[in-house]
């Protein structure tokens, strides 16, 4: 079963966050981020296939999380004094989820992928 996967457009995002995405040859958007210690997030996602990843690195480039998921349906960006943070929603099939990204000042992440 498909469903659409809601991605802001890139001027909605640079308005939102303050970051132009940046485009492959595929259409994949992809954002990086790094905050204060130099740890980065990478956020790629391709809204025709509904996939996201996460790509978090030390300040040393060393990967700490690598996550690539399918099903998304809504991606939203949030904008705040101090901080900003992005929410993934996905359905897949029994499955339902969230991950929350905070982006700044430090980075986090909370996932949450559960039966329905």
């Amino acid at each position: 079963m498909y469903g659409e996967f809601f991605t802001p457009d890139d001027e909605e995002v640079c308005d939102t966050i303050g970051e132009w995405p940046d485009s492959d040859e595929n259409g994949t958007r992809i954002l990086t981020f790094q905050d204060t210690s130099g740890q980065s997030l990478m956020l790629s996602y391709h809204a025709l296939e509904r996939s996201v990843r996460v790509r978090w690195m030390n300040d040393q480039g060393v990967e700490l999380v690598d996550v690539f998921r399918e099903g998304a349906t809504r991606l939203a960006f949030t904008p705040g004094k101090s901080t900003k943070s992005i929410s993934i929603e996905f359905h897949m099939g029994e499955c339902a989820g969230v991950m929350d990204i905070q982006v700044a000042p430090q980075l986090a992440i909370q996932d949450r992928l559960l039966f329905q």
